[in-house]
């Protein structure tokens, strides 16, 4: 499964970075699958990752899955106009970029807040969410 984003569901900045990605894609090939459907948690834990701890996002990319930094990295040639350069992040040496985005990951749901259920699309992009 290529061109996908495993995504926390619960989490409202992730489900904000998905609307963003939504707008800013520059074509419609990326999927989302949030980590609490039954094809994301099956996919975390084909790729060594705990469902139930994740403190990640997920691209599924030419072949491979790039978590943390790297994900968002990647995911930026997805996106349209001015949006791409945000993969020159990948200048910052990765062990920086990611002890960022681990502290505002682990702060996720206090800074942002949580929902009680999983994100539902807009019914005129359902068909780019895997929720089963």
């Amino acid at each position: 499964m290529d061109n996908l984003v495993i995504f926390d569901g619960v989490c409202n900045l992730c489900a904000k970075s998905v609307r963003f990605i939504m707008r800013h894609e520059k074509d419609q090939r990326l999927r989302f699958a949030p980590l609490q459907s039954a094809t994301g948690a099956r996919l975390m834990r084909e790729l060594g990752l705990d469902p139930e701890d994740v403190k990640t996002f997920v691209l599924i990319a030419d072949g491979r899955a790039f978590v943390k930094s790297d994900a968002a990295i990647h995911l930026a040639r997805f996106l349209r106009g001015p949006w791409r350069l945000l993969g020159a992040i990948k200048i910052i040496p990765r062990p920086i970029r990611d002890w960022l985005y681990d502290v505002t990951a682990r702060n996720r749901y206090r800074w942002f807040g949580r929902s009680d259920e999983c994100t539902v699309p807009a019914p005129d992009m359902r068909d780019r969410f895997i929720l089963d």
